[in-house]
């Protein structure tokens, strides 16, 4: 009788056929690899509050937060993960996507010359911007009559970009632009006389997370508020500054309209009420028609000055004496024309050029001449406006 070819049995044996046993694999050590036991779910590196709702973090497993050096403020995930919270200062290092740069002893107060630096190592994923915000930020202020940051300076430096930054900034944000390789954090303070306290969360952005170029601050919600830096009652804007602010346009908004904070918080020079000499003069307020740019045989055009783009740019006629139908330029001690303020008195620019933003255009650090209470800056709060059916 054929049996057929001999079957593996897990017991007895093929009759005339010696046992045939078979053994479980087994790795030999060299193939063996260390495995980690996680009985957490890994949460999404998704961003999160702190019990105290100060901080952002990331949310991750408590292990991860441990051997990424963060600290746990909280719980994530649907009590899975941890709000995990980095802070890095002097001669630290920002190796994540999110970690807040504080100043030494934060809150106390520094009050003693030091120079202080932190590195930014990109992560893995590539990155094209670093988003500062300025949590707090008070280092000393530029020089009054010059608005050069003279003593107290923050750079932030990489490949040929390089920012500045001095005074007091708390609630601002920046973009920069980034290359390859590492990006250094440097506050140089060699005054005795300030008090310095400063708190930044830094992010880390891909492309697809941006700001527009060109853009230092982008703004993206449908109304706000606009500050040019070092904004303060008894400030000084700085000087050297060339820089787009920009605004998200929503969907089913077509315009947008700017208007001061109070009514004297646009201080940009001088009023051009006075000419150079200090004689009365035919110019108007926020037109851009003012004291002539130094260094210039002809024209008008402010040295420091803020640029709102007009509807019709092909009539745009910026710093000239004629009538033009609009005037980008704006400078002085008042946004607005005299003969474009509302019956109240209030001052209010609308546009629809696309896309929404404003130029801040100020020159080197130069003596003025004049008030230094002309070169407080501006604080303008910003609305879009609704497509007209």
């Amino acid at each position: 009788m054929n049996l057929g070819p001999p079957r593996t049995l897990n017991h007895g044996v093929v009759p005339g056929k010696e046992e045939t046993i078979v053994q479980p694999r087994r790795s030999t050590p060299s193939t063996m690899t260390p495995r980690i036991l996680n009985f957490f779910p890994v949460p999404v590196e998704e961003e999160c509050l702190s019990e105290d709702k100060r901080r952002r973090g990331l949310c991750m497993n408590t292990y991860e937060c441990r051997i990424q050096q963060g600290k746990s403020h909280g719980s994530c995930a649907l009590g899975f993960g941890v709000c995990c919270i980095f802070t890095t200062s002097c001669g630290g290092e920002v190796i994540n996507n999110l970690t807040y740069v504080i100043s030494p002893g934060f809150p106390d107060l520094i009050e003693r010359p030091m120079n202080c630096s932190v590195i930014i190592r990109g992560i893995e994923q590539p990155v094209s911007q670093l988003r500062l915000d300025f949590v707090h930020f008070n280092i000393g202020q530029p020089d009054r009559r010059t608005g050069v940051c003279a003593e107290d300076v923050m750079e932030i430096r990489n490949g040929n970009n390089s920012f500045q930054l001095c005074g007091w900034n708390s609630g601002q944000h920046v973009y920069m632009d980034i290359a390859e390789g590492e990006t250094i954090l440097d506050f140089r303070l060699p005054s005795t006389l300030q008090s310095r306290m400063w708190e930044m969360s830094i992010v880390q952005l891909p492309f697809e997370q941006r700001a527009p170029a060109g853009c230092l601050q982008y703004f993206e919600m449908p109304r706000g508020t606009i500050r040019t830096l070092n904004y303060l009652p008894n400030g000084r804007y700085l000087a050297g500054q060339d820089h787009l602010i920009c605004v998200r346009q929503e969907q089913g908004m077509c315009s947008i309209s700017y208007a001061p904070c109070t009514p004297n918080s646009f201080r940009i020079g001088p009023s051009r009420n006075m000419g150079s000499s200090g004689s009365d003069s035919m110019e108007v307020e926020g037109s851009g028609t003012g004291p002539m740019e130094s260094g210039q045989n002809s024209g008008s055009r402010c040295r420091d000055r803020v640029l709102i783009p007009c509807d019709f740019e092909e009539f745009i006629t910026p710093g000239n004496n004629g009538a033009g139908i609009c005037d980008m330029e704006h400078c002085g001690t008042s946004l607005c024309p005299r003969n474009e303020l509302e019956e109240s008195g209030n001052c209010r620019v609308e546009t629809s050029a696309t896309p929404f933003r404003i130029r801040v255009a100020f020159g080197p650090g130069e003596e003025a001449g004049s008030s230094p209470e002309d070169y407080l800056g501006m604080c303008l709060m910003y609305e879009q406006q609704p497509c007209m059916a």
